[in-house]
């Protein structure tokens, strides 16, 4: 096998249906299609096998699934031996049986087995992912059972869990023993995304959310279009987006498509992280080269890097790491500072018609909403400018705490709906109060209040305009999209990560394109 195959469940309740996926599979991209026996309404094996493998579009690997396994199917099993058995007979390019029958099954089809399908035994853990050693012995159980292909499917309590997954993948491949090796649920996302890379025989991709026959599947679109699954191997670099969530973020689809363009043999994937040090302690290897890092990590990581930027250390944020490649140490900085002050200046100077203004937030009063990484790295931007910053938080202590850092005046959120601001003043919202799907809430209500502002920045870029931001433009006040914010900052990790200069251009069309 030349790569990872991409295999499309299919999951209708009726053989219609199925053959209507398996044609949408096929024009999706589709290298195989899992016939999912045990989701039917009504089988009716010789009948329904015959329509679904006459004349198939696509190779298919035929499952039939029982309820204590994870799937549907609640009768007697030698009616399933005879259905997969059938299934082999009618040219199946692959069938899966769970290992904890496969002696059974084998025994049923004694002698009548075709030679040219190969046998599935798979292995599901619905609560966690064993230790590596348990992995590696339950790969050679399954092996010493007579698999042809060995499925091992776990589920990742913790994003950590997928590297012992990917250390058995590798072990398997230098042994060429085909395995497929996955873990489920949101913090397993990487492992069906990344196991081309460390020789994952066959990943799972669905037609369109909502037809998951396992927790954690990815859309053909996401892998095909956003993560390129089909051009990833063994010299991919890895990038990635650390936070908690992460689903949300359009960073994937930003930089995987400048990816692209450039022909760079590099993908940037959703790290679903709870504890920060733990996983870069546990993805060391220079393959995963460079992160950016969002809500709540962004402090912590400061801690978690042997040599922070000045700038960033000032600011008490990380918002972008890097290995270094001399000695893979790793370096920490901050991208969200030049992004959003660079971006609010300009804001101000298409107020003022001026594109030639050197200063433009000097002096003004300069209110930031939140005390959190973002929150600190735009006071601080702000006060290196000259501005006169207020920090607004939802607890005061917290933003006494910031003010007090860049010498500023400390206000509770509840304050802020009745502060004036002096003639001038900018607006930054750096809280995701607002953010989809929570779209019609606003961290700032007073109508009042908000007409004091003469620009409005939100952080925000999903939805691209936010409720603040459309009730600061009633106001009057000249807008500041987190898009521009996005973008801005993203340039600057492109350079961080990559050594090369942002395609500005490029990165903004794309941003514009992603963030509408």
């Amino acid at each position: 096998m030349e790569r990872t195959l991409v295999c499309v469940p299919l999951v209708g309740k009726s053989v219609g249906e199925m053959r209507s996926e398996m044609s949408s599979a096929l024009d999706a991209g589709a290298d195989v299609a899992e016939i999912r026996l045990d989701h039917l309404a009504r089988f009716e094996p010789r009948p329904d096998l015959e329509l679904l493998l006459k004349n198939r579009l696509l190779p298919v690997l035929v499952t039939f699934r029982p309820k204590w396994e994870g799937g549907q199917y609640e009768g007697d099993d030698s009616k399933r031996f005879a259905a997969l058995l059938l299934a082999m007979e009618l040219g199946a390019e692959y069938v899966d049986i769970e290992l904890q029958v496969a002696q059974e099954f084998l025994d049923f089809i004694s002698g009548k087995r075709p030679a040219n399908t190969k046998l599935i035994f798979s292995s599901h853990n619905y609560q966690f992912t064993p230790s590596t050693e348990e992995l590696g012995s339950l790969v050679a159980r399954i092996q010493a059972a007579g698999a042809d292909i060995v499925k091992i499917a776990t589920y990742a309590v913790d994003i950590c869990d997928v590297a012992r997954m990917f250390q058995v993948l590798v072990h398997c491949q230098e042994r060429q023993v085909p395995m497929i090796g996955l873990c489920m649920g949101e913090r397993g996302f990487i492992s069906r995304l990344l196991c081309p890379k460390f020789g994952g025989y066959l990943t799972f991709g669905t037609l369109s959310a909502g037809k998951e026959s396992a927790p954690g599947q990815p859309t053909m679109t996401e892998l095909l279009d956003v993560y390129r699954i089909k051009q990833l191997g063994p010299d991919t670099r890895v990038y990635g987006l650390i936070g908690k969530p992460v689903s949300h973020s359009k960073s994937p689809i930003l930089h995987n498509a400048v990816f692209k363009s450039l022909g760079l043999d590099a993908v940037y994937v959703p790290f679903l992280v709870d504890d920060l040090a733990n996983f870069l302690n546990t993805y060391s290897s220079p393959d995963f080269a460079g992160f950016s890092i969002t809500m709540p990590h962004k402090e912590t990581a400061i801690t978690c890097c042997h040599d922070v930027d000045p700038i960033a250390k000032s600011i008490g944020a990380v918002n972008t790491i890097t290995k270094r490649q001399t000695d893979g140490k790793l370096v920490g900085y901050n991208t969200d500072y030049t992004g959003a002050i660079s971006a609010i200046e300009d804001g101000i100077r298409g107020l003022e018609g001026n594109g030639e203004t050197v200063n433009p937030l000097g002096g003004r009063v300069f209110v930031v909403i939140g005390a959190g990484g973002a929150g600190k790295a735009l006071a601080v931007g702000a006060k290196h400018k000259g501005a006169k910053v207020v920090v607004a938080n939802r607890t005061y202590d917290r933003a006494r705490e910031v003010a007090e850092l860049v010498g500023g005046q400390a206000l509770t959120l509840a304050d802020l709906e009745n502060y004036q601001a002096a003639e001038g003043a900018v607006l930054a919202n750096t809280t995701s109060v607002g953010m989809y799907p929570n779209i019609h809430d606003t961290p700032l209500s007073s109508k009042k209040a908000l007409s004091s502002y003469s620009v409005v920045f939100d952080a925000i870029y999903n939805p691209k305009v936010t409720r603040l931001m459309r009730e600061a433009a009633e106001c009057g006040a000249t807008l500041v999209s987190g898009s521009e914010m996005f973008v801005r900052q993203a340039m600057g990790q492109f350079e961080l990560f990559t050594g090369s200069p942002a395609p500005a251009d490029l990165m903004r069309d794309i941003a514009m394109k992603t963030t509408r």
